[in-house]
């Protein structure tokens, strides 16, 4: 039961991991332009973050996809 909670962290960890670069490069790029421009708006550092995790999940979903059913199919028939 251990094995089957690592690998099901393992696999959480693996697809969020698109999401959440393309969450944290913008972001980093939003906190860039508000340092150099001194805009210190904090609302909007949040609706390019939004856009662009939507996105990533839009572009990524078909791989995201693959890898959860793969671990479905071994989860449900490893014991056979």
């Amino acid at each position: 039961a251990i094995d089957l909670g690592r690998q099901a962290m393992m696999v959480v960890l693996l697809v969020s991991t698109p999401v959440l670069i393309a969450g944290m490069v913008v972001g980093l790029l939003v906190s860039i332009l508000q340092a150099v421009t001194q805009v210190q708006e904090q609302t909007l550092s949040f609706v390019p973050k939004i856009i662009a995790m939507a996105l990533a999940v839009g572009l990524f979903l078909p791989w995201i996809v693959r890898h959860l059913v793969r671990f479905g199919r071994e989860m449900f028939f490893a014991g056979l």
